[in-house]
């Protein structure tokens, strides 16, 4: 009556036509381990995990733990286990290469023969915080340091561009600058052969174009500019003074 109590309804369902309590322990022991051959074969898988078992190097200490907790509870309840020693052993090898150093302290720290499984995981806890910890200064300065550096770069960026654009608008003052005069007639440097032309047609602009060489009577030059010689030295004179 007590092992039916203590059962849930769905072994109850399996157990009830037994008559005595040897029988119900009997079936309970082949539903749940299987027969001889069945619990060899789990005991093999079980010891081949156990063999295998590795810890990779971002799973953390409370994974790893039970994950290997669960292997050796199995092979408890097989019958087939280790010693505590053992699993100590076990679990200090299966650790990643980046606690090298931390697994060499506790085996020079430490008598593994007498130290207990619970107080590895927890020393390994410890140092695991520390771990992480130092991980997030050293995160942090990088952080800051690329956020220096980002900061930087945009403002010579920025000083570059206001540069430039100084530059550009200085060049484009020139330009318009020149223009300007050149279309007011400075910049540009007249022959000296043109000067008279040029006084012309500033004159034929202000209403003086009836002007006329008095010489020959050519409108297009004066009498200074005449090819005609002249005819006697009054009129020479007279040019001269003009």
């Amino acid at each position: 009556m007590v092992i039916y109590n203590a059962l849930p309804r769905k072994e109850y369902e399996r157990i009830f036509m037994c008559n005595t309590t040897k029988e119900i322990w009997k079936t309970l022991l082949i539903t749940h381990q299987g027969n001889s051959q069945v619990k060899d074969n789990k005991i093999d898988l079980l010891v081949q995990q156990y063999e295998q078992f590795v810890i990779s190097e971002d799973e953390s200490i409370d994974s790893a733990f039970a994950r290997f907790n669960t292997i050796i509870t199995s092979l408890k309840a097989l019958d087939e286990g280790y010693s505590s020693k053992n699993y100590v052993r076990k679990f200090l090898r299966a650790l990643h290469p980046k606690w090298r150093a931390k697994v060499t302290a506790i085996e020079e720290s430490k008598d593994l023969t007498s130290l207990s499984l619970d107080e590895l995981i927890g020393n390994l806890k410890v140092h695991e915080m520390i771990i992480k910890k130092d991980s997030e200064i050293v995160k942090a300065k990088v952080e800051r340091k690329s956020l220096a550096l980002k900061a930087k770069k945009e403002s010579s960026d920025e000083e570059c561009s206001t540069s430039g654009s100084e530059d550009e608008e200085y060049a484009m003052a020139v330009r318009d600058f020149k223009k300007f005069f050149k279309r007011r007639g400075r910049f540009v440097r007249q022959p000296q052969n043109d000067k008279k032309t040029f006084q012309r047609s500033r004159d034929d602009k202000n209403g003086k174009s009836d002007r006329k060489c008095f010489r020959c009577g050519d409108p297009n030059h004066l009498i200074g500019e005449c090819p005609k010689p002249p005819k006697d030295k009054n009129q020479r004179a007279f040019v001269g003074g003009s």
